[in-house]
């Protein structure tokens, strides 16, 4: 059972790496201060900024959000944290 666990979560970024461009950068957000109050929070563009990332296009991501240089290396670090966890839990 940890050995599938392992295997999921090892290969969870490939899975999104593998979502149709479509679904991610068509269509209308999500973000409650954009639909509610019709301004940009700080999130806005992230979906498509690590989207861009995975994808290696690094000029997209800046360009849909600067937090991208900071949020991408902190999600591997926690998805390699967390793999690491899984592989060495008893």
């Amino acid at each position: 059972m940890k050995h599938i666990k392992v295997v999921l979560v090892a290969l969870l970024p490939f899975a999104v790496y593998l979502l149709p461009e479509r679904w991610i950068m068509q269509g209308h957000t999500l973000c409650l201060a954009h639909n509610l109050f019709g301004v940009e929070c700080w999130g806005c563009g992230m979906t498509r900024a690590l989207y861009s990332v995975a994808h290696l296009d690094f000029v997209a991501a800046w360009e849909f959000n600067h937090l991208v240089v900071v949020v991408a290396p902190l999600m591997v670090y926690i998805w390699s944290k967390c793999i690491t966890r899984l592989i060495k839990m008893k």
